[in-house]
């Protein structure tokens, strides 16, 4: 069949299954050009199809030699359907990793629930018989607690004011105003139940208490923190209420891994094109002007490069370079230095519709959207028909 975008307001419904083999392909490359480091032996990581999962799941693997378990909840192709990007991105994941000798195997579900935790148990007891990493990177609009039953879903609102500033819808350009409106107690404890550290400390007391953590376990979980400018809607709005959790559970996994001299840390990634940010009101238009000046300067990163100096430079190492007075890992520190969010300032305050083009980076935020499912692509053929029907070597379906 032939595949192309199907965009559904910040959403695209259709994959590419060669673009993304593609696209893991270049992660991949990228970590074979830089130095090895030795790092963990066996790595589970928890939402491992796209984004900052992926990417770390690549660099355990091709950089440090690592075996890797992934869970994650992606749909295979059916009918006129195309696959998810994070089913093709796990099928050329597993197909590169395993062609290169390693050890890669992956299960497919609702990991908010016991059941996958509990599958996730037993194939680490039948091939790796510990795990000395856990990657928690699941990015979800909503969970069910499988103690109460009870569905949670989280919502993008501001804590005690309204906040009006500019957005731009990414594929057209258009400059606009938005107004975020507060939300109630109500919203922060349902974005907290959803995006907080309620999950993370399941999936550690699970693995913990079943003795499949290796002594000197690490157990790291990803968040943002972002320029002053979208601290209403992000730092100290509803998700923010979600991450001061993440960072508390943090904290209180530290002190229950200590029998094991084991670590919980929080890493503190940049800003990159994911589905959530683009559906984030003035997060697109952030990340395309701080994109303009960090590609300039020649200190842009994505996904793959931030997982690589995380491992290399501040988790398998004895001197870390990039922690923060809390504790955190800080792989936003290229982003958040002070001229490079004056420059993001001084853009701001004149941007709009007309000169957008030339003051912000869209065409590459454009890019890097479509990239996400496996489309724009240089030496692909969009025109020709493609087999949707791609497997996971490890999942019988």
């Amino acid at each position: 069949m032939l595949i192309k975008p199907k965009i559904r307001g910040f959403i695209c419904t259709a994959a590419h299954p060669q673009g993304c083999f593609k696209a893991v392909e270049e992660q991949v490359n990228y970590i074979k050009s830089q130095k090895p480091f030795i790092g963990p032996k066996n790595v589970l990581v928890i939402g491992a199809s796209t984004g900052y999962g992926l990417a770390s799941r690549i660099a355990a693997t091709f950089g440090g030699g690592a075996n890797t378990i992934g869970v994650f909840f992606e749909k295979p192709a059916a009918g006129k359907r195309t696959a998810s990007a994070g089913w093709y991105n796990t099928a050329a994941f597993e197909t590169l990793a395993q062609q290169a000798g390693y050890y890669a195997k992956s299960i497919n579900g609702d990991a908010f629930s016991d059941d996958i935790k509990q599958q996730t148990i037993e194939l680490i007891r039948q091939d790796l018989k510990q795990i000395d990493l856990v990657v928690y990177s699941l990015a979800s609009p909503r969970r069910t607690d499988p103690k109460t039953g009870e569905t949670y879903t989280s919502v993008l609102k501001t804590v005690d004011q309204t906040y009006v500033n500019k957005t731009v819808d990414p594929l057209t350009g258009d400059v606009k105003e938005v107004t975020i409106e507060p939300g109630d107690q109500a919203d922060i404890d349902n974005t907290v139940a959803v995006m907080g550290g309620a999950d993370w400390q399941l999936w550690i007391d699970a693995l913990q208490q079943a003795g499949v953590l290796a002594e000197g376990a690490t157990t790291v979980a990803y968040s943002y923190i972002g320029p002053e400018l979208t601290y209403p809607v992000y730092k100290n709005g509803t998700i923010g209420k979600a991450k001061d959790h993440l960072y508390e559970t943090a904290k209180n996994l530290a002190q229950q891994l200590q029998p094991l001299k084991g670590r919980a840390l929080v890493s503190i990634n940049k800003a990159v094109v994911t589905q959530s940010s683009a559906a984030i009101p003035v997060v697109p238009l952030y990340i395309s002007i701080l994109f303009k000046i960090m590609k300039t300067q020649g200190s842009h990163e994505g996904c793959i490069e931030q997982m690589y100096r995380m491992f290399h430079d501040n988790i398998y190492t004895d001197k870390p370079k990039n922690i923060d007075p809390d504790g955190h890992i800080r792989v936003d520190n290229y982003e958040m230095q002070a001229d490079i969010q004056q420059k993001v300032i001084d853009v701001w305050q004149q941007v709009n519709a007309n000169n957008i083009d030339a003051l912000a980076d869209l065409s590459g935020y454009r890019q890097d959207f479509y990239r996400l499912f496996g489309f724009d692509f240089p030496n692909i053929n969009y025109d020709s028909d493609v087999d949707p029907n791609v497997a996971i070597p490890s999942i019988k379906e």
